[in-house]
């Protein structure tokens, strides 16, 4: 059966704009406004799904949507890295970050490394073929981090991990991916 998921990034935050690791920011007043005037482009779905993150249950709610928070749609599992802005830890720890860049294994954080999220998210993917009752056919859409949209579409695609680096996903847009588990088809980046 062919499924279609609708991923919606977040909209930005302090921690986006500092490019800090986690998504504790809550939404300001300027994103609020900027989420609440792209709900009316935000496609109807069967199942509205959220990211744990604030950054992600903040951008449902200012986007109007009902939806249930998915713990398996959380971003990477930063480890010690959570809340650092990545050019303070790039100066503090340069060998780690390169590492963590170069092999989608490495986790010098003690965190999740970018092969174990592709995984978790492929495993979601995968799994929404087997969705049944009301839900069974018909869109997900699901808010979530910018490092699990890459994820879907490097997973979605069969992309090597190294990939997951070279998307850039811009917030409060929509990636699509239609089809079934190990074929999946990539409509990328609407704006909302």
């Amino acid at each position: 059966m062919t499924v279609r998921v609708m991923l919606v990034s977040p909209a930005l935050t302090d921690d986006g704009r500092m490019a800090r690791f986690g998504g504790h920011a809550p939404l300001d007043s300027a994103a609020v406004r900027r989420a609440r005037a792209a709900a009316a482009s935000v496609p109807a779905a069967a199942r509205v799904l959220t990211g744990p993150s604030v950054r992600c249950t903040g951008t449902a709610a200012a986007l109007g949507l009902e939806a249930v928070v998915a713990p398996e749609l959380a971003d990477c599992d930063w480890g010690r890295w959570e809340g650092h802005r990545l050019a303070d830890l790039a100066a503090a720890e340069p060998e780690a970050i390169a590492a963590w860049l170069a092999d989608p294994d490495a986790a010098p954080h003690g965190g999740e490394s970018v092969a174990a999220l592709g995984s978790r998210i492929r495993g979601w993917l995968d799994g929404l073929d087997g969705l049944d009752g009301p839900e069974a056919g018909g869109p997900v859409l699901a808010v979530v981090e910018a490092a699990v949209v890459r994820t879907a579409v490097v997973q979605g695609l069969g992309l090597p991990a190294q990939a997951f680096w070279r998307i850039d996903v811009a917030p409060l847009t929509l990636t699509e991916l239609t089809g079934r588990a190990g074929r999946w088809n990539l409509r990328c980046g609407r704006t909302l």
